[in-house]
């Protein structure tokens, strides 16, 4: 039986864990502004990866904010947090009163084009607190967003449109992986902000 958070939404996921879609929850000129604040402001760099010890420079460019110089290691990569700036602190603001959660840290994609995609993967890295809300933030280009039961492969398709949030609760991480699928149907950039709580 699909689960509701406070807001009523209803849950995407059939079960082993729970994804609220809230759609656009800003204005038209406010997600412009934090568009190009974001583009703008923060120190993007290209993502680094270790696959198969190889280390991989990746098209997608990123950047890792957060509390008190916060280290998270993913992809076998340790990235030590920039302090949160007044936009990032504004869209945590508003996202923590959205998800009823709280977040210390933010990782930030950039997708220059539809060529630029995340293949299949979970959030489940031991420094992150278990079960516990990320938040996913789109700005720019609408992309779609897939999810896979890790036993069943059952595979659940949406899209996620500027200036919208996307919550993942509970056991997500643990049972289902998600994806950025590339596409040649998208040549605008998407920035993607996923609000999470590294143990402390």
């Amino acid at each position: 039986m699909p689960l509701f958070n406070d807001k009523l939404l209803p849950n995407i996921l059939p079960g082993d864990g729970a994804v609220f879609y809230h759609g656009q929850i800003f204005s038209g000129e406010q997600t412009a502004l934090f568009y190009n604040s974001l583009l703008e402001d923060i120190v993007w760099k290209n993502d680094e990866v270790i696959i198969y010890g190889k280390r991989i420079i990746t098209k997608r460019k990123m950047a890792w904010y957060g509390d008190d110089n916060l280290s998270y290691t993913y992809s076998g990569i340790e990235r030590i947090a920039l302090p949160f700036t007044e936009t990032l602190q504004q869209i945590k603001s508003i996202t923590e009163e959205k998800t009823k959660a709280a977040y210390n840290s933010c990782l930030l994609n950039l997708y220059h084009n539809g060529n630029e995609g995340m293949g299949w993967h979970s959030d489940d890295e031991k420094t992150l607190v278990k079960n516990g809300s990320i938040a996913s933030l789109s700005f720019g280009a609408s992309r779609r967003f897939l999810f896979k039961h890790k036993t069943t492969k059952e595979n659940i398709s949406l899209l996620l449109e500027n200036g919208s949030l996307l919550a993942m609760e509970g056991e997500t991480q643990t049972y289902w992986l998600h994806n950025l699928p590339k596409t040649t149907k998208v040549n605008m950039p998407r920035i993607n902000l996923t609000f999470r709580t590294i143990k402390i």
